[in-house]
């Protein structure tokens, strides 16, 4: 099956054909780093992560840029706000951001163009649409003229003559039609500023992502992505502005993911429903974090809530309880020979072989992983059914067989999807450490009781390490005998 895709431009599923055969061209809209990323960009970047990753499956030699916004009006502002210096708080928000994102398993693009770093080409570019009489200059700001571009609003679909009620139009008497829209601004005093030939000044929003994708891509380049909330204006005004300086297409495919909401409202700061990902990340898991927000069609609106990301959770706990099944078994790479397998283990190879195929296919069917993870989940079932089902335990090479093609399923989709990306001794132990921020218990208090529990046991005391057992499973803790003795884990 081949890849197909949803493109907002034409609002249609679309065979993924790039541009060069077997390379692909992406550029995803990032961050205004001048606070700290919630989940909503978390969703966003997820996304894309997993659409490169999945991209690069496939044998694609993939050119991934996503840029930062690092010079704008909400920056400057939240500056003079904490009184530091503009530069000081991109470093600690563009910090803040890696971190967030290096926990929840993000990789880093190929490219990441920063504004500031492409003055430029920005320069070069506006140049070019006022040399094709695109724009203009008015008291050392340039705007576009919106209205000359015929393809303008083809992205959203608006009627031009309906968006002065719909849009937030930037009341300025200089402007020549009110939809027009800045592309340089005027310097302000006390404002960082650049050299221009209309004087010193600083590069609109819209422009920079036009500019840098066009210098380290090349025109026109495979997939263009972001939120939802940039269809309008954002990459509508990037296309103006990059299709009336080089009269060519900008982008071929158009991707947006869907808004997060809380308990079915929508997010915000004023309500307070707004959550920083380091928030998050104190009470749950990245992996939760992750697993949650590809939980739902990336086009689709997702609810965040705490019993959504409680059975995230939980639901993550399953794939490292199979990850640290295939780890203890180590059956490694096993050619699969079908006249050592029982009837009931030729049946359960056809079974992992269909998961993994329909997991593919929903994967090319436009990114669904949220069908693709409940065939992630039926890979899980099978490795427990490798080691907990008689019929499936013997004979011991063919079940062996099935664990090797169930292991390389699982971690074919495992890393599709970026999800139970740690060693699970590394997620278990974070997990405790969540824990025991909050309960009721102590570590200390925890391993007096189960030395307790042993001496019990080892005096045949069993109601009263049963009791033991009893009291710290209603506090969050589970206790489990192994050869090695009593180990102990949470909820």
């Amino acid at each position: 099956m081949s890849l197909r895709l949803y493109n907002t431009m034409s609002r249609e599923k679309e065979e993924f054909v790039p541009l060069e055969p077997g390379r692909v061209r992406m550029y995803v809209c990032g961050v205004t780093v001048y606070d700290e990323c919630h989940i909503g960009h978390a969703r966003s970047q997820i996304v894309f992560d997993t659409v490169a990753r999945y991209l690069r499956h496939k044998g694609f030699t993939l050119s991934y840029a996503r840029n930062f916004t690092d010079i704008d009006d909400k920056i400057i502002n939240r500056a003079n706000e904490r009184k530091i210096d503009w530069k000081e708080l991109v470093a600690e928000n563009v910090e803040a951001f890696y971190r967030d994102m290096d926990a929840l398993a993000v990789q880093r693009p190929d490219l990441e163009p920063r504004a500031t770093d492409n003055i430029d080409a920005i320069l070069e570019q506006i140049g070019q649409i006022m040399k094709n009489g695109y724009a203009y200059e008015a008291g050392g700001d340039v705007f576009f003229r919106t209205r000359k571009f015929e393809g303008y609003a083809k992205l959203s679909k608006r009627n031009l003559d309906d968006l002065l009620e719909g849009a937030r139009v930037e009341v300025d008497k200089r402007k020549k039609d009110p939809l027009d829209f800045v592309l340089w601004k005027a310097a302000k005093p006390g404002e960082p500023s650049w050299p221009s030939p209309w004087g010193e000044g600083r590069p609109g929003w819209h422009i920079e992502c036009s500019a840098m994708s066009a210098k380290h891509l090349g025109l026109p380049f495979d997939i263009h992505g972001g939120g939802k909330d940039l269809v309008f204006p954002h990459h509508e005004n990037e296309i103006a502005q990059a299709e009336c300086a080089t009269n060519t297409e900008f982008a071929r495919y158009w991707m947006h993911n869907g808004f997060v909401q809380y308990n079915h409202e929508k997010m915000s700061k004023s309500t307070g429903n707004l959550f920083t990902i380091r928030e998050v990340l104190e009470k749950y898991s990245p992996e939760a974090v992750r697993y949650l927000l590809l939980s739902v069609h990336y086009r689709g609106p997702l609810d965040y809530s705490e019993q959504s990301i409680i059975d995230s959770e939980a639901a993550v706990d399953r794939l490292y309880a199979a990850y640290e099944t295939l780890l203890a078994e180590n059956v490694g790479d096993i050619a699969v020979d079908e006249s050592q397998l029982s009837d009931a283990q030729k049946a359960q190879l056809a079974e992992i072989e269909r998961a993994r195929r329909e997991f593919f296919e929903a994967m090319d069917d436009d990114f669904n992983t949220a069908k693709a993870s409940g065939h992630l989940f039926e890979i899980v079932k099978f490795i427990n059914a490798c080691v907990e089902t008689k019929e499936l335990r013997k004979p011991r090479p063919g079940r062996d067989m099935l664990l090797s093609v169930a292991g390389k399923a699982f971690e074919e989709m495992r890393a599709v999807l970026g999800v139970a990306h740690r060693a699970p001794e590394d997620y278990r132990r974070d997990k405790v450490e969540r824990f025991l921020r909050e309960a009721p218990i102590t570590r200390e208090q925890i391993e007096q009781k189960i030395a307790q529990r042993t001496d019990a046991r080892a005096a045949k005391d069993f109601a009263a390490s049963d009791a033991i057992r009893d009291e710290l499973a209603a506090q969050g803790v589970i206790v489990k005998d192994t050869p090695d003795g009593t180990v102990w884990t949470v909820k």
